[in-house]
């Protein structure tokens, strides 16, 4: 199924590429990759020869009926791994044991260290509980991936895509195993994960928030909904001014008749 949806994409959208020699013939390594679009997780498989083993919402592998195992079945075959997000810590935990098993299979794990799409296209911190964790204790090398204008293409809430052209960019190998086994060591995640995103960083050519993607999330909605809440007030305040105002002349007119 792999082979079939990745051919179908390039041949739709003939996504370029940069860097495809830095991917290892053989041998395990971890891509970390930006994250603009809920279609990441398939461009970047299709200009592979390799398999690239992502993690995904259990929700996606267990919703019911045909569409559910339509899903299921898709994101099966492109290399999606479930993993139960419906604890933070488990979810962390989970998906650490899910990448290091892939990298001890000496297979490509695909990473997000956002941990979330972007909301606006810019590059946010790096969370260093998964990819570090995972290079640390395996000691396999990290790529550095860019992608490029798949926002455009599947904006967050559109289901159908807009055919234009992706890009990707692909770096050098990142080597950690200066660090290896040092993966409980916090400020050795941090160090380790922020190099990774300077290098991402470098080649999507995003402008850098150092903050949590997540973080920005919240702070977006809440913007939006104090936004909201300021127009139905001042929506209320305009239909109660104009109930209580009337016509001064027609008030005279009044008193005049009587």
């Amino acid at each position: 199924m792999k082979f079939s949806i990745g051919g179908s994409l390039k041949l739709a959208f003939r996504p370029w590429v940069e860097g495809l020699e830095n991917i290892p013939a053989e041998g395990p390594a971890i891509l970390a990759s930006n994250h603009l679009s809920f279609s990441d997780s398939f461009f970047l498989p299709a200009v592979l020869d390799r398999k690239v083993t992502f993690i995904a919402k259990a929700e996606y592998f267990t919703s019911p009926g045909v569409k559910g195992k339509l899903t299921a079945a898709f994101f099966k075959g492109v290399g999606q791994l479930p993993v139960d997000r419906s604890g933070a810590r488990g979810a962390g935990e989970a998906a650490v044991k899910s990448g290091i098993d892939v990298i001890e299979r000496g297979e490509l794990f695909g990473i997000y260290p956002e941990g979330t799409r972007s909301p606006d296209g810019r590059l946010y911190r790096g969370k260093p509980g998964g990819l570090a964790r995972v290079a640390l204790a395996t000691g396999a090398p990290v790529i550095p991936v860019a992608m490029i204008d798949t926002e455009k293409i599947q904006p967050p809430g559109k289901v159908v895509p807009k055919l234009m052209r992706p890009g990707i960019r692909i770096g050098k190998p990142l080597d950690f195993s200066r660090y290896h086994g040092m993966d409980g060591d916090r400020f050795i995640l941090r160090s380790v994960t922020d190099e990774v995103m300077y290098e991402i960083m470098k080649l999507s050519g995003q402008e850098y928030v150092d903050i949590y993607a997540t973080a920005a999330k919240r702070q977006i909605a809440d913007a939006e909904k104090a936004e909201k809440a300021a127009r139905a007030a001042a929506d209320k305040s305009a239909g109660n001014t104009a109930g209580s105002s009337g016509d001064p002349s027609d008030m005279s007119a009044g008193k005049a008749a009587e």
